[in-house]
């Protein structure tokens, strides 16, 4: 479990100073990529209340006469574009042009709670689920009330129509903040769950509550 004793201030202080993030935009497929955006354009999300309408179209796939469109998956400022590529075939995966867009206070939030909480990360890129008798619980309790013990199934992981439990390993703690979706596919590395030691609750709680009245949207 790492440390709870983080000096709030310096990060504040350094998101403040910079307070944006960079989205990396990669191809999903080979093809022949035509950008549709320039470095510096202002660019938009999703729109909608079910964000039905797609964001601004960023570039062009054209993969053997089928092309595809790729949009903006955030709202913010094109800050890098590989202009160099526009025309030519890529591979799957590369990454093609980054959008920086501004945190909100809840991105800040989530960001310094990775500096505080335990997080059990995703073993494989996968599917995963909560345990039965986990999400069971978490239907029962609000947040801050479930506890995971060393050794207990906590998730399941579905690959290749093979499903397989993940057990936690660390440190007792109670499941502060989910990061997946059950049933979404989640990338290697990533956090699936944030873990915080019963005792150390108020402490966290503090912290968000002084992110909150402090930080300026």
């Amino acid at each position: 479990m790492k440390s709870m004793d983080i000096n709030l201030n310096d990060l504040l202080r350094r998101y403040r100073a910079h307070p944006f993030e960079d989205y990396r935009v990669e191809i999903p497929h080979t093809g022949v990529v035509t950008f549709k955006v320039s470095e510096g354009q202002q660019v938009h999300g999703p729109e909608g209340q079910w964000l039905h309408r797609p964001g601004t179209l960023l570039c062009l796939l054209d993969r053997e006469r089928n092309v595809k469109h790729i949009t903006a998956p955030c709202s913010g400022e094109v800050a890098q574009i590989r202009s160099d590529l526009d025309g030519l075939f890529v591979e799957a995966g590369l990454e093609v042009l980054s959008i920086r867009y501004r945190l909100g206070k809840e991105q800040i939030i989530d960001r310094i709670l990775t500096e505080v909480l335990h997080l059990l990360p995703a073993p494989q890129r996968a599917r995963y689920f909560f345990a039965p008798e986990i999400a069971s619980k978490l239907e029962k309790r609000p947040q801050g009330e479930v506890t995971l013990q060393q050794g207990d199934e906590a998730l399941v992981m579905s690959l290749m129509k093979r499903d397989t439990p993940v057990y936690y390993d660390a440190v007792p703690g109670v499941i502060f903040k989910v990061y997946f979706r059950p049933g979404g596919i989640v990338e290697q590395g990533a956090p699936l769950l944030g873990v915080c030691p019963p005792e150390k609750l108020q402490y966290v709680q503090k912290i968000i509550q002084r992110i909150k009245t402090e930080w300026e949207e």
